[in-house]
């Protein structure tokens, strides 16, 4: 009986050696051919199993390497993003975490187009036929194009715009949800043609569900009279609101809207000593006294704002590639009449007509603006439109095809307080939000069933209590078991 011996060291490496996919018979085109083929498929399949097979198996061993990581990088994305949004949201938003993925997708990107150019050698091209060899060639750059190019694509248009957005954020932790509710003051600003300054044009606060992303609109008017404010320096200095106070006759405009004149303008340190972080905590003066403002209106906290031009907010609804709106009635475009009595049709530049349409960025900015004939509280229901709008067709798959310029569009914002370490947060609410309806209460005679040219005492308790209801609605009373 006999018995088998253990194979002599190297034997086993002889045999690889030996197989006519390292060493092939090169007089054989068929043979040359068959194996070109094989090595451009295998260098797709698996990114350095060419080199394994027939060339160097240390750059085989690091092209494999790097795409199973590659892999399993993207597996980790998706689970994390079906299963663990916030987690996820977490690594991203970090600088250094996108700088570092953005620098690994390029040499990934510069490792297969070596790789693609190795097997090409590797191939032994001087062996196949004419045309054959031509194929194959061809073959090997479209098959190494297109993981190459997705890897450089997201790093220039994905992970590169993402990087750069992200530095509209203040920096430092976030305060926990108030009530259940984050809540953002939004304002937006109009310097655009015909205007002189910059001030609030548009005035809201967004209450977000802290638990199911449910989204609530407040509308405040800009000609809020009489606007209480919550604790702190305001309230020191105008117990009874600004308006009426000797100080309000100083600057321009009325409402809440002189809240600019209160700390900034009429100042002579700008609100620097009634503020004095805000600054450095990417906010002002101004925008720090209607936060009070808001809070002494709603009853609520308002730790975050967002401040957008007009003209930021047109790039964005651009970047969307439209919105979807129902015009109720038609509306002019243009800087409004040079003179009492004007008619539109003399000074208007264009018109918004009635019916649904999709508008572009700059129709949209003057659906907003539109005033001049329609009241101010019909303005203030055509932005909440739009704002409504753009969180319903601000859809996943909208916003990663046009990725890039969502975020440049984003840039555009004048400024935020909202902290990049809420983002992981806001992110996993933005999800949840998509599937539900979005509630707005405007403090308007249609809406809260106020004047706001005149507001007593009662009208805060009454607003406080729809603010408090839309917010915390009563939990229906289960029905009797019979």
């Amino acid at each position: 009986m006999s018995v088998l011996s253990p194979p002599r060291p190297g034997a086993s490496r002889r045999v690889l050696e030996d197989r006519p996919i390292r060493n092939p018979d090169a007089s054989s085109p068929t043979v040359m051919t068959r194996r070109a083929w094989w090595l451009v498929v295998a260098n797709f399949l698996l990114p350095g199993s060419a080199q394994i097979l027939a060339g160097n198996r240390r750059l085989g061993r690091v092209g494999i390497i790097a795409t199973l990581l590659m892999w399993a990088v993207i597996v980790l994305t998706v689970v994390g993003a079906l299963l663990a949004r916030t987690l996820l949201a977490s690594v991203v938003a970090s600088w250094w975490t996108l700088t570092i993925v953005q620098v690994l997708l390029w040499v990934y990107a510069a490792l297969w187009l070596v790789l693609t150019v190795d097997t090409l050698r590797l191939a032994h091209l001087r062996g196949v036929p004419g045309r054959k060899r031509a194929a194959v060639v061809v073959v090997a750059l479209v098959l190494a194009l297109v993981p190459g190019a997705g890897a450089v694509y997201a790093a220039q248009s994905v992970v590169g715009p993402l990087r750069s957005g992200l530095s509209i954020f203040a920096s430092g932790p976030s305060v926990p949800p108030s009530d259940g509710y984050y809540n953002i003051l939004l304002l937006g600003a109009d310097s655009g043609e015909g205007r002189d300054s910059m001030r609030f044009d548009s005035i809201s606060v967004v209450s977000v569900n802290a638990t199911s992303g449910a989204v609530t609109i407040f509308g405040i008017p800009r000609d809020l009279r009489h606007a209480p404010f919550s604790e702190g320096p305001m309230q020191e200095l105008y117990p009874d609101g600004f308006d009426g106070h000797p100080d309000s006759s100083c600057g321009w405009t009325s409402g809440i809207n002189q809240l600019m004149n209160a700390v900034e303008t009429c100042r002579e340190d700008r609100g620097a000593s009634l503020y004095p972080d805000a600054v450095s905590q990417n906010s002002s003066p101004a925008v720090e006294a209607t936060k009070d403002a808001a809070e002494g209106i709603l009853g609520i906290d308002v730790p975050y704002h967002v401040f957008i031009d007009m003209h930021g907010f047109a790039d964005l609804v651009d970047a969307l590639g439209g919105v979807e709106i129902t015009v109720k009635e038609r509306l002019p475009k243009g800087g409004g009449p040079s003179y009492s009595g004007q008619p539109a049709e003399d000074w208007a530049i264009g018109w918004i007509e009635e019916g649904t349409q999709r508008m572009d960025g700059d129709t949209a900015q003057w659906y907003a603006r539109s005033r001049y004939t329609t009241s101010d509280w019909d303005r203030m229901r055509r932005q909440r439109e739009l704002q409504t709008a753009i969180l319903a067709q601000a859809t996943p798959s909208t916003v990663l095809t046009r990725f890039s310029e969502v975020v440049a569009a984003g840039k555009n914002l004048v400024q935020t307080d909202v902290p990049d370490s809420l983002l992981p947060f806001l992110v996993d609410l933005a999800v949840k939000a998509k599937d539900q309806d979005v509630q707005d209460l405007e403090l308007t005679p249609k809406g809260a069933g106020i004047d706001p040219e005149d507001v007593s005492a009662d009208d805060w308790v009454r607003v406080r209590t729809l603010v408090d209801g839309l917010l915390h609605p009563p939990s229906p009373t289960p029905a009797p078991e019979s």
